[in-house]
């Protein structure tokens, strides 16, 4: 959720082309940036953290954790009423208010975590209402398998996530599993950390998707991050929920970090079953290995946001074909709420297994 140093398909004015999406007047060096996954204060240190590192090569390795699903959701997650790090058009409001404007519910037996989109608001103002929350439990090695119905539409302004994140940051690193800005349909995983986690991406069976951005996953200070592009036009947006949602499976270990994306259709059948077998899913999106992560990445929360500009959407703004709407991000968001109608997670449930 920092600023990325990356490349993402975003439309340009005039043009269909990918962009950088940083520029040097972007970079975290040139502008201070705060930590855009928060300091360390957003996050509960008292809250327990599972080591799910059981060194096991079998199936049977895989042992069901935590689920979150509508059932136990509320008292699993906190809502975090914070003032946004990335520096985002937003006002993260809290449970209460949340649940009173339908932000934040469970519908049909899955959990719907969405914006206000009705209301015009001043661009100098404090932002669009939206939700942020963090699991009470933190995790150290998992697989984090997580089933969308739906997820944040493809909308200018918009920078929606789905990511877990350590405290102390970039000590203990950050993963983000699904994030993307404005218009795009591909999504990007990138890691954060402390400097000196350099990964390799041909190693282990490889990966689908694009090396994007820094070699260092700590550059500039980990705000950079070093992150994947997926070769997947489904993978993220509006793309994603027309081709019926999917499955997002990431497997942390002490040797690496894959990420695996699965649409409604193609999702493995020991998925479904409950006893996964990342052995038999192929190749991942994006596959980390080479870098010491039990010493970069530990006690991590899972975290769901949508914001919008900031740091990373405000900053590329000017040059994808947002701007030629408006030349503000702020002001965009502001003056078109009905452009938020399907900017919401609709989670069917994250689970969390032992590796």
């Amino acid at each position: 959720m920092f600023f990325k140093a990356a490349v993402v398909s975003i439309p340009l004015l005039g043009s269909a082309v990918a962009s950088p999406l940083n520029q040097p007047s972007f970079k975290p060096s040139d502008q201070k940036v705060s930590p855009a996954r928060g300091p360390s204060f957003i996050f509960n240190e008292t809250s327990p953290t599972v080591d799910l590192d059981f060194h096991a090569e079998s199936v049977s390795a895989y042992a069901l954790q935590e689920t979150y699903d509508a059932s136990n959701w509320f008292s699993k997650f906190s809502v975090q009423n914070i003032a946004d790090p990335t520096h985002g058009f937003v006002n993260y409001v809290n449970q209460a208010t949340a649940q009173s404007k339908g932000l934040y519910k469970t519908q049909n037996n899955q959990v719907y975590i969405g914006v206000d989109s009705k209301t015009v608001l001043n661009s100098n103002g404090v932002g669009r209402d939206s939700v942020r929350l963090q699991s009470n439990r933190a995790y150290t090695h998992g697989l984090v398998i997580a089933d969308f119905a739906h997820v944040p539409g493809s909308n200018c302004g918009s920078w929606p996530a789905f990511w877990m994140v350590g405290p102390n940051w970039p000590d203990q690193g950050e993963i983000d599993i699904y994030e993307g800005v404005h218009v795009n349909t591909y999504n990007q995983m990138t890691l954060h950390s402390s400097s000196g986690c350099v990964p390799v991406y041909n190693q282990n069976g490889g990966q689908s998707g694009t090396h994007v951005s820094e070699a260092d996953c700590g550059a500039g200070g980990g705000f950079n991050g070093c992150g994947v592009q997926s070769n997947s036009a489904t993978s993220y947006g509006t793309a994603f929920n027309a081709n019926g949602g999917g499955v997002y499976a990431t497997l942390w270990t002490s040797s690496g970090i894959k990420v695996w994306y699965f649409a409604a259709r193609s999702v493995p059948a020991n998925i479904k079953s409950g006893n996964p077998d990342p052995n038999t899913w192929g190749t991942p999106q994006a596959n980390f290995a080479g870098c010491n992560f039990d010493a970069k990445f530990s006690n991590m929360n899972i975290i769901f946001d949508i914001t919008f500009c900031g740091d990373w959407a405000g900053g590329v703004w000017g040059s994808t074909s947002c701007a030629s709407i408006n030349p503000s991000c702020n002001a965009y968001v502001a003056q078109q709420p009905q452009s938020f109608g399907d900017s919401y997670w609709l989670v069917n449930s994250v689970k969390v297994y032992s590796v």
